[in-house]
């Protein structure tokens, strides 16, 4: 198993780059891209831990070289968001960060799954699409938007306020990855009994949890250690899925529904060739099925947003 971090000198890239380092199946090669000087050092300092994972590190002139061989792909690269800034207020910055690179994986390993964690994934995602489609190697079953953060959170949050143990709540979280979009389904979690008031400051603490770490570092970044586990947590579920094992993630992909979204966060069997099936996420209450209906236009509207930018 080849994989690949470009942008793994950033904050998420450096935690997305250590869980990898200590966690992927033994013999696998890991990749580091950045065009920040520092990376050959990230390399290093990573190949100091004893694990049979080979670590790399490139240049910004190595692009081709980095991606050459591999079976996945991570993208964290980009800006972070700062204080006041919304997602959309990255999308001038990060969304020619991302054509570029994914132009590098459509030349150098088209066949690779690509998994794009640089906000604002609603739209970069369809961005990666159009890229990929323009070089004539588009597979939806291999582009993938990470939203396990948002689900790791509702996890997370959900086994907080009902003093659970979080390895043992299961939250859906549908939708987008970015405000009103992110739709936690608290109606599905098992075991778990909420009241109205619960539901909706749980879903809102949900749907602002970023802004609740960007606020919390006061100018210094946004989430970067939370969004490395979760990227781990995507990347290690899509590898053991490529090696036969049957996983289930919650993956913002291509859906072809015409109801939702063009690109969409279902429940999704993964596989050797990634999407192995879209499972349906099931029944909403009216709570949730009034907060989907309320964000499909502005999760069109992202959708739209990169599906221009690359075709003018």
């Amino acid at each position: 198993m080849k994989v690949a971090v470009l942008g793994a000198a950033g904050g998420i890239g450096q935690a997305l780059s250590l869980l990898l380092k200590t966690n992927l199946p033994a013999g696998s090669e890991l990749s580091l891209y950045d065009v920040a000087p520092v990376v050959p050092g990230v390399a290093v300092d990573l190949s100091h831990i004893p694990t049979d994972v080979k670590v790399k590190g490139f240049g910004k002139d190595d692009l081709a070289a980095a991606l050459t061989g591999c079976d996945i792909v991570l993208i964290p690269a980009g800006v972070p968001r700062k204080p006041g800034m919304d997602r959309s207020d990255l999308f001038n910055i990060n969304a020619g960060i991302v054509k570029n690179l994914v132009e590098g994986i459509a030349e150098n390993c088209p066949n690779a799954c690509t998994c794009i964690i640089t906000n604002p994934v609603n739209t970069t995602v369809a961005i990666a699409a159009e890229t990929l489609k323009a070089k004539g190697v588009y597979d939806k079953n291999k582009l993938f938007g990470v939203t396990t953060l948002d689900v790791i959170r509702a996890e997370t949050f959900v086994a907080e306020l009902k003093d659970k143990d979080p390895a043992n709540i299961h939250v859906p979280v549908i939708g987008g990855h970015s405000g009103t979009t992110i739709l936690p389904l608290l109606s599905q979690v098992e075991g778990v009994e909420f009241s109205d008031e619960e539901i909706s400051s749980l879903t809102h603490r949900i749907q602002n949890a970023g802004t609740e770490v960007v606020e919390a570092k006061a100018g210094g970044g946004s989430a970067t250690l939370s969004m490395g586990q979760a990227a781990a947590r995507f990347c290690l579920s899509l590898a053991k899925a490529m090696q036969g094992e049957d996983v289930i993630e919650y993956t913002y992909v291509q859906t072809d529904d015409s109801e939702d979204a063009a690109f969409f966060s279902h429940p999704v069997r993964l596989g050797k060739n990634g999407v192995e099936e879209i499972l349906p996420y099931g029944e909403l209450s009216a709570f949730e099925q009034k907060a989907k209906e309320d964000m499909l236009e502005g999760l069109r509207g992202d959708i739209k947003l990169g599906v221009d930018f690359v075709n003018g």
